[in-house]
């Protein structure tokens, strides 16, 4: 299949306005060359909509329209707690730890555990990032925004795959190899109204078709009465199995999702992660960057209507009529070389079957918005983090601003590059979304460990830092080796890989605690002195906070 003549068109002027946008943002000013300040953290100029509006367009890649939607397929609305969870935790980052990263005047997030711990520790955790953005996070966003570009504008077959990697690769570093974090920021904030339009139309066209009558709510209504265990938040054990045949359970163990790993994923990403958490650092104040917080707060509410109901309308629309799916019932499409159901591909399935032409072109430009917003950000902050914590600390200390900025440069077309060779060697994920969270949560919980020991305990060494970050990788991996075929030996426990994280930071912090204690008796230099002057917060982030935290209590005990 191939696109009508006004899809076509409606997607080059999408390419055409967000490059336009990134390169006038981009301009150098009258007199005025780029400084590291400018091309890292965007002059610090940020409004509060801007930096909401980029840090959920950084967020909202193929991992969600396309994994998340894969596994409304398979799970169904159970894994929205990652959105809906996620307001609550950017709130958490808002309140507590943003004041002392702003007050703290940081660049990157391994700078930070300089200032607290040591060069030695900030490089350790320099290095993970680097490789965990080039080698899981751009690699896993290229490869599955090419793969829905192949299904949806090819014929799903791989013809297209590479030649949708260079482009959406090239489309990303176009504008933010150059102009840095303001080109990434302000074409964020076009990305984001893109994508959630876009969104919203797959979302209506789906459930119209869906419904008996054509109506959307009695289409929500129609697949909440064919699949209501698709609605469940809390799973219980065997309650739900995937097209794969695998216990759903055990992406997302019950209670535990809301008590135990699912906030050591949050908290990470939403706190910790640079290509997030950049966007927050640029703001003009702490309060714009608050109210930045609160506002994407509120838009990630609304994702898992654009990202996982379309899933389950998927799942219904190849199921028979009491809600069951087989290799018999669902669309030749889904189906792989070796027989097996391909849960990613609900989402380009839908738009390729119900997105009408004219739409289609809107649809996909969202799509692709989705996608290069967030290998943009990537590509920013694997750059900052070299360049910062990399470059000028060991290559060349006294780095000119323009030698800094022609290194981060450099450093965004090498990883690019590196993510384009390794992106087609992913293959069939399965369901991608989950395969990003187990692999990223192989070093997010001690590094989590770390930054909440640093931040909130002044007892916390160096020391006790480094063995705690360093110890969490062999915990992480004894857990992680159970599911693997070691699970016979008595050695090892074979538990959700949720409930691993939790393990793997409580226990990274005991080590941190043991080792610290051990040390001193007496807080540490660096130690971070807190007051609750420090956490006061405006009228609007309390009021917007508030609301934010009854939506959510609302929706859990609805879909409990």
């Amino acid at each position: 299949m191939h696109l009508e003549f006004i899809d076509s068109l409606i997607f080059l002027a999408y390419c055409a306005l967000i490059l336009g946008i990134g390169l006038y943002v981009s301009r150098d000013k009258k007199g005025h060359q780029k400084n590291a300040e400018d091309y890292f953290l965007a002059s610090k100029a940020l409004p509060w909509w801007a930096i909401g509006a980029s840090l959920i367009a950084a967020n909202i890649s193929a991992e969600q329209f396309v994994g998340m939607s894969g596994s409304g397929f398979a799970i169904g609305l159970a894994i929205a707690s990652y959105e809906w969870m996620a307001a609550i935790t950017l709130l958490i980052v808002g309140k507590f730890f943003l004041p002392i990263f702003i007050k703290k005047g940081i660049y990157t997030i391994p700078e930070f555990v300089e200032k607290r711990f040591s060069t030695n520790l900030k490089t350790i955790l320099a290095i993970f990032w680097i490789c965990l953005f080039v080698f899981v996070n751009l690699t896993s966003v290229m490869y599955l925004g090419a793969r829905t570009l192949d299904t949806v504008i090819g014929e799903g077959d791989g013809a297209l795959m590479m030649y949708s990697i260079i482009g959406l690769g090239l489309f990303a570093a176009a504008y933010s190899l150059y102009g840095g974090l303001s080109a990434v920021a302000w074409t964020d904030v076009v990305q984001v109204v893109l994508l959630i339009v876009g969104g919203l139309i797959t979302s209506y066209l789906a459930l119209e078709h869906v419904s008996p009558n054509g109506n959307v709510l009695d289409g929500l209504a129609h697949i909440y009465k064919v699949v209501p265990e698709k609605f469940s938040m809390i799973i219980s054990k065997g309650e739900i199995i995937t097209p794969d045949g695998k216990d759903a359970w055990w992406d997302l163990p019950g209670l535990a999702v809301l008590i135990g790993g699912m906030w050591v994923a949050n908290v990470y990403y939403w706190g910790f992660n640079q290509y997030i958490i950049q966007r927050t650092l640029a703001a003009k104040s702490l309060d714009e960057s608050q109210k930045g917080i609160v506002f994407a707060a509120f838009l990630k509410m609304i994702i898992p209507l654009i990202v996982v109901i379309p899933g389950i309308v998927a799942f219904v629309l190849n199921a028979d009529p009491s809600g069951d799916l087989s290799t018999a019932t669902v669309d030749p499409s889904f189906i792989n070389k070796e027989g097996a159901i391909i849960n990613d591909n609900a989402y380009p399935w839908l738009i390729k079957s119900f997105v009408p032409a004219g739409l289609k072109g809107l649809v996909l430009a969202a799509l692709a918005a989705a996608i290069v917003s967030s290998l943009a950000s990537m590509l920013n902050s694997t750059a900052t983090i070299f360049t910062m914590d990399i470059y000028r600390p060991y290559i060349n200390k006294n780095a000119t601003d323009k030698q800094t900025v022609s290194v981060g440069r450099i450093t965004a077309a090498v990883a690019l590059v590196v993510a384009m060779l390794i992106a087609p060697l992913l293959g069939n994920l399965g369901q991608a979304f989950q395969f990003i969270q187990e692999y990223t949560g192989l070093v997010s919980p001690g590094i989590l460990a770390v930054f909440l020991s640093g931040l909130f305990v002044k007892r916390a060494t160096n020391n006790g830092a480094i063995w705690g970050v360093i110890a969490s990788i062999p915990i992480a991996l004894y857990f992680k080796v159970a599911p693997n075929g070691w699970s016979s030996s008595a050695l090892f426990v074979n538990i959700p890989f949720l409930d691993q994280m939790m393990f793997t930071a409580v226990l990274s912090f005991l080590i941190i605690m043991a080792i610290s204690l051990y040390e001193s008796k007496v807080a540490d230099v660096k130690g971070i002195p807190l007051d609750k002057e420090l956490f006061k917060t405006s009228p609007v982030f309390n009021i917007g906070a508030t609301i934010v935290l009854l939506l959510c209590t609302i929706l859990y005990v609805v879909f409990w």
